[in-house]
């Protein structure tokens, strides 16, 4: 399913997240922003940036709005996007285009012009505030989601951007644009020793990475294929339970009584055997009972060692 195709699916799931508050190859997507329920996933809009000295459209300064101190708006669709935010005395507006042609989908866009202007199969970047603008743009952004509706409209936006102003080494204005996205990403860091993950720590992103989420057992598998990595975490609760949100289990690699399955392997590496931790931060099932979203944190030691994998998995949650 497309990553910003997924109009029928959100639907069902809005109502699933509605009664549990009373989340490129994906396969899951919600458009609430209010505040919900210990456990239950609430999509975040939000719009901040920082900006170096002498940076002319930031001077300088840092900043975050929320729709608690900004109205946040988005227009256009998949090929050119805007995304504006407006206070009482300040706006922004953040334009981010596709080649001329094509359309915006989770990846890097490098050696970006001013969007208006944007030749060949340069992307589109146009960033401006209090009535500043530049003349030249060079600069770079990360699309992690986009998503639209039937009609074209973009409905979910997860971006970062840089942007230099009429030099290519001017100073930077980077910032983070977010409307209605939910958290997708696992991130790990790797003790030295540790034979899963060799030491290395790395975070994976809707830029660079795909993401999925299947049922297994009573549990969930979860993968993560990018930045030449490829990753599998098998997730089971206890034994005769099911995961509940907020609730911290001790695990070893298979399920037991009071003990959640837990077993992370990373490019074709894995345990004979597993100690550690799963804390399940948040979560939401569909209709059928299978889980649609999912966060977590643990703690895998493999074959009883000390060196740990820590890990942060985000699924629309």
């Amino acid at each position: 399913m497309s990553v910003y195709r997924r109009v029928d699916l959100v639907r069902s799931l809005l109502g699933v997240l509605v009664s549990v508050a009373v989340a490129a190859g994906l396969s899951f997507g919600l458009t609430g922003t209010a505040s919900a329920a210990s456990g239950t996933p609430v999509a975040v809009t939000k719009y901040s940036y920082t900006s170096q000295a002498g940076d002319y459209i930031g001077q300088g300064a840092t900043a975050t709005y929320t729709p608690s101190t900004a109205t946040v708006t988005v227009d256009g669709n998949a090929a050119d996007v805007r995304f504006r935010v407006m206070t009482a005395d300040e706006w922004w507006d953040v334009e981010l285009a596709a080649p001329i042609g094509e359309q915006l989908t989770p990846g890097v866009y490098r050696d970006a012009e001013r969007a208006p202007f944007r030749t060949g199969r340069s992307p589109g970047l146009d960033v401006s505030g209090e009535g500043r603008g530049c003349n030249e743009v060079y600069g770079q952004f990360t699309v992690n989601q986009i998503e639209t509706d039937a009609s074209g409209a973009v409905t979910v936006l997860d971006a970062t951007y840089t942007q230099r102003c009429e030099s290519a080494t001017a100073p930077t204005l980077k910032g983070v644009v977010k409307y209605r996205a939910y958290p997708l990403s696992y991130a790990y860091t790797s003790d030295a020793g540790d034979f899963i993950g060799q030491g290395a720590a790395q975070t994976h992103q809707g830029a660079t990475s795909t993401f999925s989420i299947r049922p297994y057992g009573d549990g969930v598998e979860y993968g993560v294929s990018g930045k030449r990595e490829s990753w599998s975490a098998l997730l089971t609760p206890p034994a005769g339970e099911q995961f509940a949100a907020g609730r911290t289990y001790r695990a070893e690699r298979s399920q037991g009584a009071s003990v959640a399955g837990l077993d992370v392997s990373g490019n074709g590496r894995g345990c004979n055997t597993v100690s550690g931790e799963l804390t399940v931060t948040k979560l939401a099932r569909g209709d059928d009972g299978a889980v649609k979203a999912f966060a977590a944190t643990f703690v895998q030691h493999c074959e009883g060692g000390g060196p740990a994998l820590r890990g942060t998995i985000r699924y629309y949650a």
